[in-house]
């Protein structure tokens, strides 16, 4: 019974024939040999390994457990009979097995192509993220119990819509700005995640302070770009995607909007990364808050035009949006872009002014929209 459970549980997340898995072992072994050919060491203290180890997999383990896209999926095997005792365990295994063979095994892999392991290392290694599984399923199952009052069986971790009647305000035309607010309210871990990258950008001049402004300032910018949730909008709702796509004239009605959105997100993140920056080493320029505009303003063009062209679709479950190697793309054309302009300060000039184009093409785009409220 166990077994059959299990084989429900890991199809679903790994596919049919478990090609998911097969995939991302092959892209694990791929990225282990290329590090290691390198013969490129890091000296990392095997604790510090163990932790990153272990926090990184109880994060996405948390993540898959909070995500609701396995609501569906569960009520079908809640209409069969099942015993509660496999039903957990075998959810848990398979769930875990996800978040390990999925995601944890790229740091794994990363971590043992430029470390220096010993076998029992290895075997350490392996038990923390197995730990880290086990006591994040724990944590959940008790926080479940402390507040809905379940009982430790299967429909503890069934994760129901939201069944709260709200009376919501009734407008004569349509907004975007209002859609992403309210949908933000509604995932509380995206605010979550947009506050620790606030944190982030508060403590980051702490690190870079001793190094050359004129470089490492743009860099900063380039990390605070990471801010997966806010980007990921379409692909994490499809129904949103095809109205968007249907509805006629929505390319500009949603795009721009939502590009404007993610600019001040992380505008928002950039001011307080200067802010901090002027605490420590007091000498914020003009120029270098023209520069926040310009890195914010390009990370939100260039991921609203991922979204649009090339949004991420096939995903089980929500931790597979915010581990795409998709997140990536846009931070690293902003650290080549933190880069050049470190290295060739000539290039300045002509980036403000292709932040003054972009900006007054914005007005044309939005003057319609801003005549209309005005």
């Amino acid at each position: 019974m166990m077994k059959m459970t299990f084989k429900a549980f890991a199809k679903n997340l790994f596919g049919a024939n478990y090609e998911r898995l097969r995939r991302s072992i092959f892209i694990c072994l791929i990225v282990f040999w290329g590090l290691y050919i390198t013969d490129w060491k890091v000296q990392i203290a095997p604790l510090i390994r163990y932790l990153m180890l272990s926090t990184f997999t109880a994060g996405v383990m948390w993540q898959a457990l909070c995500s609701k896209d396995n609501a569906a999926k569960m009520q079908n095997i809640f209409m069969l009979p099942f015993d509660h005792q496999t039903f957990v365990f075998s959810y848990i295994a398979a769930l875990g097995a996800y978040t390990i063979f999925t995601k944890t095994a790229a740091l794994f892999a990363v971590l043992l192509a430029v470390g220096l392991w010993r076998p029992i290392e290895i075997f350490a290694g392996v038990v923390c993220m197995i730990i880290a599984v086990l006591m994040t399923a724990a944590v959940y199952s008790l926080l479940k119990i402390l507040v809905c009052g379940y009982s430790l069986d299967g429909y503890i971790f069934y994760s129901q819509e939201d069944k709260k009647s709200y009376r919501v305000k009734q407008h004569r035309r349509f907004s975007v700005w209002r859609y992403l607010f309210r949908y933000l309210n509604s995932h509380k871990n995206y605010l979550i995640n947009t506050a620790v990258m606030w944190c982030v950008a508060l403590i980051l001049p702490h690190f870079l302070g001793k190094m050359e402004s004129l470089f490492v300032i743009p860099i900063g910018f380039a990390v605070l770009s990471l801010n997966t949730p806010i980007c990921i909008l379409l692909s994490c709702d499809p129904d949103l995607e095809r109205a968007v796509r249907f509805l006629p004239g929505q390319k500009k009605a949603f795009c721009v909007p939502y590009c404007l959105f993610i600019f001040f997100c992380n505008m928002a993140a950039n001011a307080i990364f200067l802010f901090s920056w002027q605490m420590k080493n007091s000498n914020v320029t003009i120029l270098m808050i023209l520069t926040a505009v310009f890195f914010a303003l390009q990370s939100a063009i260039l991921s609203v035009l991922l979204e649009w062209f090339y949004p991420v679709r096939d995903w089980k479950i929500e931790s597979d949006l915010w581990h795409h190697p998709r997140k990536y793309v846009v931070p690293a054309i902003m650290l080549l872009a933190a880069g050049a302009v470190g290295t060739f300060p000539a290039l300045i000039p002509v980036l403000l002014l292709l932040l003054a184009v972009e900006i007054v093409i914005f007005i044309i785009l939005t003057a319609d929209e801003i005549w209309r409220a005005v």
